[in-house]
């Protein structure tokens, strides 16, 4: 499968929204919107995002919109984020599009967040260079209480 990116489009977004309301993959990515089924919220964060500094990208593979990726964040803080669509998951998917982010935005150091039972997660972040550098917890909208992430970083 060829996996590209390119800039986010309006027709991206109904896309979007469908793959954040899949209810194993809120469980999986844990830290989510408090209510992913409000389309008002969802689409107010994406016009927000689209208008800062942010980089953001829709992840193609070959051709059809499949997740989104980005970088977002103060310089020295900044973090990564993904989100693949489940039928593409262990396909590759998350961490070809990962990788492609990374030569896109050649900032250093980058962070990124993980529920610490995200083995998925982790591995494609793992594969891309990340270490996990601390432990964390942290409410989980998607689960409904507080559960352990881990804390990744990137120096080079």
């Amino acid at each position: 499968m060829l996996i590209a990116l390119r800039d986010v489009h309006d027709s991206d977004l109904p896309v979007f929204f469908r793959q954040m309301n899949d209810p194993e993959a809120l469980r999986m990515a844990a830290f989510t919107p408090k209510d992913p089924a409000d389309w008002d919220a969802f689409a107010a964060h994406w016009s927000r995002i689209r208008a800062s500094a942010d980089i953001v990208r829709t992840i193609l593979g070959d051709g059809d919109v499949v997740g989104s990726a980005a970088v977002y964040g103060e310089p020295g803080e900044r973090e990564v984020t993904y989100w693949v669509d489940r039928a593409y998951w262990g396909r590759g998917v998350a961490t070809a599009a990962l990788r492609a982010l990374l030569a896109e935005v050649p900032d250093r150091p980058l962070y990124a967040r993980a529920a610490a039972d995200n083995a998925g997660s982790r591995r494609v972040l793992e594969k891309c260079g990340f270490e996990t550098t601390a432990q964390a917890r942290g409410f989980a909208a998607a689960r409904g209480e507080e559960i352990d992430e881990v804390v990744l970083h990137l120096a080079r």
